[in-house]
């Protein structure tokens, strides 16, 4: 009896496999340096430049808790990735897509950092739903 082949997997469905880890990893990271920078915000409201009228106007103190909780659940659903938890693929793609959302309204106070949180936050989401449903192997 002969082995099949194994599937071979096309390069986009290997950056996706390899984007699930790299989504573990990311999130866990990001979700630290939201930790920080949430106690930063809550902690001394003149670490960041005050904002003058700016549509989505929240109180820096605000602002802290915000990253806060986003980067404690950011850590928790990034080491469930790492863990292949069923659970946090899902709640990983929720996650990121709430850093994107928190962060384009962050965009005034930190531009640049916000800017590459979407972007890596984006790819993120990309790899957790184009991985979704591959075996592994």
């Amino acid at each position: 009896m002969t082995e099949q082949p194994k599937a071979t997997r096309t390069t986009a469905e290997k950056w996706a496999s390899g984007g699930t880890l790299f989504g573990g990893v990311v999130l866990s990271v990001v979700g630290v340096l939201d930790i920080f920078q949430g106690i930063a915000a809550i902690a001394k409201d003149d670490v960041y430049t005050r904002v003058g009228d700016y549509v989505f106007k929240f109180d820096l103190t605000a602002w802290g808790w915000i990253h806060l909780i986003l980067g404690i659940l950011a850590v928790l659903v990034g080491l469930g990735l790492l863990k292949g938890m069923s659970w946090a693929r899902a709640a990983g793609i929720f996650i990121a897509a709430l850093t994107i959302i928190t962060n384009f309204m962050w965009l005034p106070y930190t531009p640049w950092w916000a800017l590459i949180l979407i972007g890596v936050s984006t790819f993120v989401i990309w790899s957790l739903c184009k991985d979704w449903g591959h075996e592994h192997g």
